[in-house]
């Protein structure tokens, strides 16, 4: 009898094992990834700030986005939606919030004038893609073309500066090559393993994979942006730091959230745009307000403590609601 009691326990095991074991490949492949992208782009002249804003912001939004094509083609699009925008929310609750109670990070004035409103106005077309409640192609092509004007503002705006070599490591280009291939191919099966238990956890458990998305794969899938805006901020990189958080959140709402719109478009879960959007446009609004009031400044250890605050009500609230409604 007591074998059948522990039966159930024990099966739940193996999700939350092949979870742990998805998230470990994902981070450790997506930290090697960065790097050999940023290898690969050494040498084209870009400035610190737009390496951070592209190249290791699409490195570290890799996670996401594999995990969101797996999770689409697997039927179970509100798991990528729920990454996509608790992703947003853990970058800039949990990992800025971390990061400035560390060290303040100051706040480059061009980052306000140049890559601040694109996260606006991603945010905004987000929010206009999930009002009604449904997911489809149209928002998917909206998604995606302010992506590509995004990428071409960046680039066209930047001004070249001096990249820290010591941040970038010393690959040949075979071998980055090589790196980015072995990378990606083990992001794809981690994530394919990720989903897998998630969605396993998530049945066992009774709780809707959204919730699953916005806190479990949102928060795994943030590791790499918390490891690469620490690292940089302890070693004196804050505009690679600063630059990192609003590329990543950039990518999530023009690059992953459409991949559910395109491989699985149909209705969401309420909850996304009734109660995860508008935290996630809450904390995008409260960091922009941080940035243009502390121009000339530092983002103190206060403000971190606060945003870290509201993540961690944030995360309470959706243990309340358990079942996934808002």
């Amino acid at each position: 009898m007591r074998l059948l009691t522990l039966g159930p326990s024990l099966l739940m095991l193996i999700p939350l094992l092949m979870v742990a074991i998805g998230l470990i490949g994902l981070v450790w492949s997506a930290d090697r990834f960065v790097g050999a992208a940023a290898a690969t782009a050494r040498g084209s002249g870009l400035s610190t700030l737009l390496i951070g804003m592209t190249v290791v912001a699409l490195g570290t939004s890799a996670p996401e986005m594999v995990v969101a094509v797996i999770a689409a083609l697997d039927g179970i699009p509100d798991l990528a939606t729920g990454n996509a925008l608790g992703s947003n929310i853990a970058n800039i609750g949990l990992v800025l919030g971390v990061t400035t109670l560390i060290r303040p990070v100051p706040v480059p004035f061009s980052l306000v004038r140049r890559e601040l409103p694109l996260l606006l106005g991603a945010t905004g077309m987000a929010g206009y893609a999930l009002a009604n409640g449904i997911l489809g192609y149209f928002d998917a092509l909206l998604l995606s073309l302010l992506l590509i004007f995004s990428l071409w503002w960046l680039v066209r705006a930047d001004t070249p500066d001096s990249i820290p070599v010591g941040e970038i490591p010393d690959l040949a280009l075979p071998r980055a090559i090589y790196w980015l291939v072995g990378t990606l191919l083990l992001l794809t099966l981690s994530s394919r393993v990720l989903v897998w238990g998630a969605s396993a956890l998530a049945e066992g458990m009774g709780i809707s994979e959204l919730i699953i998305g916005l806190t479990v794969v949102a928060i795994g899938t943030s590791l790499p942006e918390l490891a690469a805006c620490l690292a940089s901020a302890l070693k004196g990189h804050h505009d690679l730091a600063i630059g990192n958080i609003i590329g990543s959140n950039l990518f999530n709402l023009l690059a992953v959230l459409p991949i559910p719109a395109l491989l699985a478009p149909g209705p969401i879960d309420a909850a996304a745009a009734s109660r995860d959007y508008p935290v996630m446009l809450l904390l995008t609004l409260a960091l922009a307000i941080l940035l243009m009031w502390q121009r000339h400044g530092r983002i103190q250890r206060l403000s971190g403590g606060l945003l870290l605050a509201l993540y961690l009500a944030y995360l309470g609230w959706l243990a309340i609601a358990g079942n996934g409604s808002p």
